[in-house]
């Protein structure tokens, strides 16, 4: 059972976003973590990096998991989560900074676009309604 306020409104946000807001969590969940493991590793608190940078892989796992394959894209952005797991690994294990910062770079980037691509899908649906 769910007392918290704040939990209660996350439930509900979930279960009421469009799958283009659900994707845009996912992204700022794993920036969110990946920011934290880095900071981690600046601090020298591997506890916190390993936490962090293990939140930020599950995350990227979700999203290659959840991908349609039926598009053709969806094998390249299969293949990108891979390599942003890869770097979250190699930077959890070498307790390395540059590889967390490639990674959250290419999150950001690929957030970005999604965001980008949400508006204009929601638009051009705004455009269909009207022309009808």
């Amino acid at each position: 059972m769910i007392t918290s306020p704040y939990e209660k409104y996350r439930q509900s946000s979930v279960q009421t976003s469009t799958p283009g807001q659900l994707l845009l969590m996912l992204f700022d969940g794993a920036i969110r973590f990946v920011r934290a493991g880095i900071d981690g590793l600046h601090k020298h608190d591997m506890q916190q990096a390993n936490m962090n940078l293990g939140k930020g892989q599950s995350i990227v796992n979700e999203l290659i998991s959840s991908l349609d394959r039926s598009y053709e894209m969806s094998e390249g952005l299969a293949s990108l989560y891979e390599y942003i797991n890869h770097l979250l690994i190699e930077s959890n294990v070498k307790k390395s900074v540059q590889p967390a910062e490639e990674a959250l770079g290419y999150l950001t980037d690929l957030r970005e676009t999604f965001a980008q691509a949400s508006k204009l899908a929601v638009g051009g649906q705004s455009q269909e309604i009207v022309n009808e």
